[in-house]
């Protein structure tokens, strides 16, 4: 019996050693499952903290464990060195890529949803953690770029409030520019583009190279403006007589002066072109609902500073009344936020699945 009694004190600080951790880890989750409700940012910090606990959880039961002072010694030794050696050897891209997401959270100079350009990825934003981000490209595809590479590579990122685009086209010498310009112009302006102006880029051997550029406001649509824009190009080329056709061909043709241009067949409205379901809706599904959670993100931020500015109202009432009105105004608020952040959690969900 008194075996039995002595095994058990032995082991008691064990147990409530391991007690206590249980219930620290379990308490620690719940609260940051809370805080983190429609909130995407302290999801890797929640569960870089749980394992901080659970690893301090599994050191501090070794030590508690009733052994000889001189092997705990050794066991402890043991545990130090491999923690030394994995953080040594993981040490170069892990903390560098954690850092390098810290720098890109703080310069801020973009967020899910807008267009990037990293050495030849190009697409949307569609996550950024801790380690590493993600991009949509224009096949749909998800590209993963360690943040460690976008902070040591340039990052080209497309402008929410509009961007230029182009189109090129190569025309011989014996066209009047004017005539080329003019026509180029009225096809970035038919095209949708703001502000459009023309530029000669190169004067080759046989060809003049002209690059038409214009506003694109709605940037959403970058890839079907491009479209647009090269289709207006050659339709606008064509109408005023000016082939688009290689030096070579022209050079060495002998077909009695023919003039190679399409027949017209039927006039073709570009409003009603454009009514068409747009490329970018399917290519950029994902882009599409991390910017909008994002946006609910915001709106979410702005319901809080109302809530907190209603709350500061609700001491400074004097009367029944007055508070009553606030109060209603409070919990129509609070109804509000519940809803964005039942939204985004949704979305979250959603988006995890994709």
């Amino acid at each position: 019996m008194d075996s039995i009694i002595n095994v058990i004190l032995d082991f008691s600080e064990t147990f409530f050693t391991i007690l206590f951790f249980t219930l620290l880890y379990y308490g620690v989750k719940y609260l940051m499952n809370r805080q983190a409700k429609g909130n995407t940012d302290t999801t890797l910090i929640r569960s870089i903290i749980l394992f901080l606990i659970a690893m301090i959880a599994i050191i501090s039961v070794i030590l508690a464990l009733p052994m000889n002072p001189e092997i705990k010694k050794e066991v402890t030794n043991i545990i130090g060195i491999v923690i030394s050696a994995v953080l040594a050897l993981s040490s170069a891209t892990f903390i560098g890529n954690a850092l390098a997401g810290i720098m890109l959270r703080a310069v801020k100079n973009f967020k899910p949803g807008d267009f990037v350009l990293v050495e030849d990825v190009y697409g949307r934003v569609t996550e950024m953690g801790l380690f590493h981000t993600e991009i949509q490209t224009e096949n749909r595809d998800l590209t993963t770029l360690p943040n460690l590479y976008l902070t040591t590579n340039p990052v080209k990122v497309t402008r929410s409030s509009g961007t230029f685009i182009s189109s090129e086209v190569s025309l011989g010498y014996d066209v009047d520019r004017h005539l080329i310009e003019e026509a180029l112009i009225k096809a970035a302006t038919t095209s949708g583009l703001k502000d459009p102006f023309v530029l000669m880029t190169s004067l080759g051997d046989f060809t003049i190279v002209y690059k038409v550029q214009g506003l694109l406001e709605n940037v959403k649509t970058i890839i079907t403006s491009k479209s647009n824009l090269n289709a207006m190009v050659v339709d606008e080329l064509h109408k005023v007589g000016i082939e688009i056709v290689s030096p070579g061909f022209v050079n060495q043709r002998q077909v009695n002066d023919t003039i190679f241009i399409p027949k017209k067949i039927k006039e073709v409205d570009l409003k009603k072109e454009t009514k068409t379901q747009k490329p970018e809706n399917v290519i950029f599904d994902k882009a599409d609902e991390a910017e909008s959670i994002e946006s609910r993100k915001k709106h979410l931020e702005s319901m809080d500073e109302k809530l907190s500015k209603l709350m500061e109202e609700l001491k400074a009432c004097e009367t029944e009344e007055a508070k009553v009105l606030v109060n209603s105004k409070i919990l129509k608020a609070e109804e509000v936020k519940q809803k964005l952040i039942d939204r985004i959690d949704s979305k979250i969900d959603e988006l995890g699945k994709q």
